[in-house]
């Protein structure tokens, strides 16, 4: 009898000490995670910030996050300080390896500095800041200083600004000699629009002028510009006004007060004597 009651007793025992092992090794046991949790949410929204993601999959964990994400090939935003997440394979770059949504951007390259030595390795004339901010779409001078103090790039003072370029010499060389070709351009068609203005202008102010001084006035822009063909053309005047009043000024042959020359205009008719 007694020796029944010792092994019920002992069997007991067994059966409780199992159950709190296997308790505790629920317990202990780590929560899995599946990164399909992820996956969808991406697909749904394109992008995500960490405490999103971490709420998402129930943890505190950064790293767990974090592991998950590299399972899917996961991108960090350049821009908002890399607070945003994407996956490759919803990111659709350009042809500077960029992409955006909701005014969040991405690169292929990696962050901000990655970018920013492709881009000026690449450009075919270098960058100015300005310029390069208008690709990148976020401020890019303090990391231009810390490539080019770290000799990633070069920089070189063009046109009282510095133009960043490659860190190989050939390459910024060329980058150089297509800026200088690039602003030559600019400088041809910026004066070439200046002639436009100053034709209007000469055309405008001819107008305002009666016979005599439009006369002058055509001569006194046919010694500048040269050539009596050209400014008679202008104005829509005969070549032989136009060396006229160029003759007139040179000999000082000027009647103040008289619009038309002696003898100039219609001629007078007598008045008829009544029969």
């Amino acid at each position: 009898m007694r020796l029944a009651w010792q092994q019920g007793a002992f069997y007991a025992i067994v059966r409780l000490v199992g159950a709190l092992e296997r308790r505790n090794y629920s317990i202990m046991r780590p929560t899995v995670f599946s990164a399909s949790l992820l996956l969808r949410f991406l697909r749904r929204n394109r992008i995500a910030t960490l405490p999103q993601l971490k709420q998402l999959l129930g943890t505190e964990a950064d790293i767990t996050v974090f592991r998950k994400l590299r399972e899917l090939s996961y991108r960090t935003s350049y821009s908002h300080r890399g607070s945003f997440y994407t996956l490759d394979e919803i990111a659709a770059f350009d042809e500077h390896g960029l992409w955006s949504f909701d005014s969040v951007w991405f690169s292929r390259h990696g962050t901000l500095v990655a970018p920013a030595v492709v881009c000026v390795t690449q450009a075919a004339a270098g960058y100015f800041a300005s310029e390069l901010e208008d690709i990148l779409h976020v401020p890019v001078k303090e990391p231009l200083l810390r490539l080019f103090e770290q000799d990633r790039i070069a920089r070189q003072t063009v046109s009282g600004l510095y133009l960043y370029c490659a860190g190989n010499p050939r390459t910024r060389q060329q980058q150089l000699q297509a800026r200088q070709v690039l602003l030559e351009s600019a400088a041809a068609e910026s004066a070439d629009t200046g002639s436009h203005e100053l034709r209007a202008a000469i055309v405008l102010f001819a107008s305002l002028l009666d016979e005599q001084q439009r006369r002058l006035y055509a001569g006194l822009e046919s010694l500048q510009l040269g050539g009596d063909r050209q400014i008679a053309d202008l104005l829509h005047l005969d070549p032989h006004t136009v060396a006229k009043g160029r003759r007139q000024l040179l000999a000082q042959d000027v009647e103040v007060g008289r619009v038309r020359g002696v003898g100039g205009g219609r001629k007078r008719t007598g008045k008829k004597r009544l029969g």
